[in-house]
């Protein structure tokens, strides 16, 4: 599985706007599967605005939300080069604060 790829390495992972667009592909054998193989199974699904390949897992960013979950939808547990991906989800962003516990004991001195 070879090809040229021709979309960005860039998947913006700091802009809260675009990361319910943005795709993570787990359990990806990368020894055999390219960037470009990526980009063309995915695009089906709509325009891709970046791709990100690294070992063992990949990154699709797409234009538009309603893309990406319908990717997620299409691809989830599809097998590419004799591994299932099992693992594609959308990238939700999530505060790295611990949400506020009501229930939570907090001891005084009185």
């Amino acid at each position: 599985m070879t090809g040229k790829s021709q979309t960005s390495n860039v998947t913006n992972k700091n802009d809260p706007r675009s990361l319910n667009s943005r795709v993570f592909i787990g359990n990806l054998n990368t020894a055999v599967v390219s960037k470009a193989d990526i980009e063309a199974i995915f695009a089906k699904y709509g325009k891709i605005v970046g791709c990100s390949v690294h070992k063992g897992f990949a990154f699709v960013q797409y234009a538009s939300e309603r893309n990406a979950r319908a990717a997620v939808a299409g691809e989830n547990n599809r097998v590419i080069a004799g591994q299932s991906l099992g693992n594609v989800d959308l990238i939700l962003h999530h505060s790295r604060k611990a949400p506020f516990n009501q229930n939570t004991f907090i001891p005084t001195d009185g």
